[in-house]
């Protein structure tokens, strides 16, 4: 999938986070609307099966002599999963394996490169990856609920205010922004024609592109257009069933009003505590090839420990001074000025360039005219010349006539 990481733009959504007790749920505010990144999200974008089962990440899995070949037969030690360097040499000796061994080790490349999504060096966990052995119950797996286990796991635990890296299906993350917020997806996102589904693939991303955030806000603070809250189901479906997840109350009502009709946002409604919207924070991308294509993450630093708790977080989110709703109007203001300033100036300079050109195009008509005259007046002269070229002088014709009279006197004598 030759797709446009844009980590930046992945960054401001994450910065835009509420403060959310859940560990499988993610609110983010866009101007005044919040945005649900749930397990509902995750499913709806990218397709994939997300039943729930018991023991997810803890499957039982009889371990037979055959599981103990195969992982002989790519070179990794039982005890745990393959790693994505592993399975890249592996695939490098595959030409002879039998077509059942070559399947599970493309499913396991697929695993290893967007489940997991871990450093290329890091071993995956073997209880899931031993499922292999049975195609069909691996193909059968909810690899969905699984892939964006890790992906939660691997966002509340980083610390956004210093450089960071998220393991997982990061690549969700951005699409799920161009689905919430339409217009800035059709700008921003390069759609592809036809509108292929799942979303995951309607979309070549927006690699390179500047002044994200500033768009994100501008379409509410100054466009009002629409948004996607989140995934619409019956109300009794709305909350993802999860083994072990904390309750949140608050999170729960912004869904209850947003099933309430004629429910509006205000600013009001939300207290600016927590990390800054706008940080600093530089966010590298490491590209990594895998059997079934390209996975591009960011690696560039360990992410902080995931043993910190949730409350611990949280302190550090309030010492943080919020963005203020006068700060905020400030900056729009000042955007709104630069804006108008760069099309002003813009205007200038295409009213200098057009008079300029005019100039240019009146000395050219100057010249062009000049030289028309002076072809004519040569044309003039030429056809005067060649007129008197063909007439015979009165003096000439006299001689001439003269000439004739003496001849025919000579031949009378």
């Amino acid at each position: 999938m030759n797709f446009g990481w844009a980590s930046r733009l992945v960054h401001y959504i994450l910065c835009f986070q509420l403060d959310c007790k859940k560990k499988f749920e993610l609110w983010s505010l866009v101007g005044v609307e919040p945005l649900r990144f749930s397990l509902h999200e995750f499913e709806e974008i990218t397709g994939l099966n997300c039943e729930y089962v018991k023991n997810l990440k803890n499957p039982l899995v009889e371990v037979t002599t055959d599981m103990k070949a195969f992982w002989a037969q790519m070179g990794v030690n039982f005890d745990r999963g393959p790693s994505i360097d592993e399975l890249t040499t592996a695939c490098q000796m595959c030409r002879t394996w039998s077509r059942d061994d070559r399947l599970r080790l493309g499913y396991l490349a697929i695993y290893a490169g967007f489940i997991e999504a871990a450093r290329t060096s890091s071993p995956t966990r073997a209880s899931l990856t031993r499922l292999v052995m049975d195609l069909d119950a691996f193909e059968d797996y909810p690899w969905g609920r699984v892939a964006f286990k890790f992906l939660m796991e691997s966002v509340k635990g980083v610390d956004l205010t210093k450089t960071y890296a998220i393991e997982g299906f990061v690549q969700v993350f951005q699409v799920w922004v161009y689905c919430c917020l339409p217009e800035f997806g059709a700008g921003f996102g390069h759609p592809i024609e036809g509108s292929p589904t799942p979303p995951l693939l309607a979309f070549l991303g927006g690699k390179g592109k500047r002044r994200l955030q500033e768009n994100m806000l501008k379409q509410f603070y100054l466009l009002q257009t629409r948004t996607k809250n989140f995934t619409m189901k019956d109300y009794s479906e709305m909350f993802p069933r999860w083994d072990g997840e904390l309750e949140d109350e608050k999170a729960d009502n912004i869904v209850k009003a947003v099933f309430s009709s004629g429910w509006a946002w205000e600013q009001s409604h939300w207290l600016l505590v927590g990390t800054k919207l706008w940080t600093n924070v530089k966010v590298e991308i490491l590209p990594m090839k895998t059997e079934a294509g390209q996975m591009v993450r960011s690696l560039k630093t360990v992410s902080p420990s995931r043993t910190q708790s949730d409350a611990e977080s949280r302190k550090k989110a309030r010492e943080s001074p919020g963005l203020d709703v006068e700060t905020m109007k400030g900056e729009i203001v000042r955007w709104l000025t630069v804006l108008t300033s760069n099309m002003v100036e813009g205007l200038s300079r295409c009213e200098n360039t057009l008079k300029t050109q005019s100039r240019m195009i009146e000395g050219l008509t100057t010249q062009v005219g000049a030289v028309e005259m002076m072809v004519r007046e040569g044309w003039k002269e030429d056809h005067t010349k060649a007129d008197s070229s063909t007439d015979v002088p009165e003096a000439n014709k006299s001689d001439g006539d003269k000439a004739k009279k003496d001849n025919a006197e000579d031949f009378l004598t």
